[in-house]
C-alpha cells in the first residue's frame, strides 16, 4: 500500500506543480500583452517623418 500512496502523493504534487506552472504563464502571458500595447501606443504616438522635399526624407551619419 506504501507504493499506491507515494504514487498517488506524487500524482496529486505533479497536478499542483502543473497548475502553478500554468497560473505563472498566464501572468507573463498578460504581462508581455500590456508591454506590447504600450510599445504599440508609443510608436503610434511619434509623428511620422516626411516622404516628400528635401527636409526630412535622408539620413547622413558619420562614423
Amino acid at each position: 500500500m506504501d507504493s499506491i500512496e507515494a504514487t498517488v502523493g506524487v500524482a496529486v504534487g505533479l497536478q499542483q506543480a502543473n497548475a502553478f506552472a500554468e497560473a505563472q504563464n498566464s501572468l507573463v502571458r498578460k504581462v508581455l500583452d500590456n508591454q506590447a500595447e504600450t510599445i504599440t501606443s508609443l510608436i503610434q504616438s511619434v509623428p511620422q517623418l516626411s516622404s516628400y522635399g528635401m527636409v526630412g526624407t535622408q539620413l547622413h551619419v558619420t562614423a
